[in-house]
């Protein structure tokens, strides 16, 4: 099994303090795919990708919304599609007709309370791991140089329990006793996986692509306003917290930004803000929780993903 050289890389590469938007190269003639791009982190990262000259889809489950954004200026154009339900997912990825240099898997829910989606999986799971394990791997013959995957700072209280096999798939289809909490951190987690696994099975896949992860630290978007709104008291309380000290939405996406278009990236770089705790500030590559480093975790995640998604890699 390869070494990630995890280490190594955040050792040699170095960000400059002051990199923003302003920073990218102009990106005429590339082409970029952003799930879940209509608000948030997604279209911050959208638009910034458009300034800079680039051709950029998104993916919308509300294609009226989707289009409102496109009509705006903020994206080239936009495929509809719902993570929660893998027949929309394999019919967005059927729409994949052009190679995309980098895509960004940026859609996500947050501390939702309990519910399965349509194929069954605990929601926050489905959607922001398996879901989007399943369309990049129905598209990765159309990624050519990157798959960026947008974690949280919350990946490092994911744990999936024992990291069984039985317990990774309960945990997926939502048989263990329900925190919501817990669940995000969950599916974190699983993200950070994911791009540590491709990053050790791309040789022998033969892909072309590096997988990197980012996250965004506090950032003041919709999903974390609609997200505290289901843990009362202490949820308005971290709503009224996040208007006053959190950053943008703007400056969250910094981080997934220079995952994206950074340049000379070897792949399994984790980019966050550097400010204290990782949560405001210009980004740099950070360490992810030692659990997302775990090759056995994360092939046996990736086992259970490709079983209950039908998407064999």
């Amino acid at each position: 099994m390869p070494s990630r050289g995890r280490s190594n890389v955040s050792a040699l590469l170095e960000v400059p303090r002051g990199w923003d938007e302003a920073s990218i190269a102009p990106q005429q003639g590339r082409r970029y795919l952003v799930t879940g791009a209509t608000s948030g982190l997604g279209q911050a990262t959208a638009r910034a990708l458009r300034s800079r000259g680039a051709h950029v889809t998104i993916t919308a489950r509300n294609l009226a919304k989707g289009q409102a954004v496109v009509a705006a200026g903020g994206a080239s154009d936009v495929l509809e599609m719902d993570l929660t339900d893998l027949s929309s997912v394999r019919r967005g990825a059927e729409l994949v007709r052009d190679a995309f240099d980098v895509v960004i898997l940026n859609a996500g829910v947050m501390w939702t309370p309990y519910q399965l989606t349509t194929d069954g999986f605990e929601s926050q799971i489905g959607t922001n791991h398996l879901g989007h394990f399943a369309f990049a791997g129905l598209i990765k013959d159309f990624i050519t140089e990157r798959l960026v995957t947008v974690s949280s700072i919350y990946q490092r209280y994911g744990s999936f329990g024992d990291g069984s096999l039985q317990e990774i798939r309960r945990r997926c289809l939502g048989q263990v006793p329900y925190s919501s909490r817990d669940a995000y951190g969950d599916s974190k987690l699983a993200n950070m996986l994911f791009t540590e696994e491709i990053q050790r099975r791309r040789a022998a896949g033969g892909w072309s692509f590096i997988a990197v992860a980012a996250h965004p630290g506090w950032s003041n978007t919709n999903l974390f306003t609609q997200a505290s709104s289901s843990l009362g008291l202490m949820g308005t309380m971290a709503s009224w917290s996040a208007h006053l000290m959190a950053q943008s939405a703007q400056r969250g996406a910094l981080p997934q930004l220079c995952a994206a278009a950074f340049p000379a990236l070897h792949g399994g770089e984790y980019f966050g803000p550097r400010g204290p705790g990782q949560l405001r500030g210009t980004p740099k590559v950070v360490q992810p929780a030692a659990r997302a480093l775990d090759a056995d975790l994360s092939s046996k995640l990736w086992e259970v993903s490709e079983e209950l998604t039908g998407v064999t890699w």
